[in-house]
């Protein structure tokens, strides 16, 4: 019993490094957006170990883990597809013990959802934004001279008419 249990130990250890893998996503966001994300979570989350950052070509190596399960390097990279962004890891491990890709992509939708307005729903009119009440333009024309006054007539007149001497 003892034999089977260090044999199926030494087995897996030999195993883990080749159940490396490349993981792909694709987001329906630019890579303008994602990315900031992406560091966000690399830099701000206290589980990774930046070994490499590099924001013009969009990629990033760093290491995870630690004690028992030993550090793993992963690296990862962001691909342009026209409007969307493929995100693309390739991690040393993810088995029963760990899910480095699967702990990323949830810390990265994460923080894309607190940089990001909420989308609607497919089908769904998108709410209007909420703006400062403004009072009601008012219409403005441009200043017209006063008319001239007329001169009165006889029967508008308030004055009593005149007589002439007798």
């Amino acid at each position: 019993m003892k034999r089977t249990s260090i044999a199926t130990l030494l087995l897996l250890a030999t195993v883990s490094p080749a159940a490396a893998k490349t993981h792909k996503d694709v987001y329906n966001v630019p890579c303008s957006t994602l990315w900031p994300a992406v560091k966000d979570v690399l830099r701000n989350s206290g589980k990774y170990g930046i070994i490499g950052i590099d924001s013009t070509e969009m990629t990033a190596s760093y290491n995870i883990g630690g004690s028992l399960g030993g550090k793993r390097i992963n690296s990862l990279v962001l691909n342009v597809q026209g409007n969307n962004c493929e995100l693309q890891v390739q991690t040393a491990f993810s088995g029963l013990a760990h899910d480095d890709y699967g702990d990323l992509k949830k810390r990265v939708d994460a923080s894309l959802g607190k940089m990001q307005p909420p989308q609607p729903a497919p089908g769904q009119p998108a709410p209007a934004a909420q703006t400062a009440p403004t009072a009601p333009a008012q219409e403005t024309t441009p200043a017209q001279p006063a008319p001239a006054p007329r001169p009165a007539t006889a029967a508008e007149s308030t004055t009593p008419p005149q007589t002439a001497p007798l």
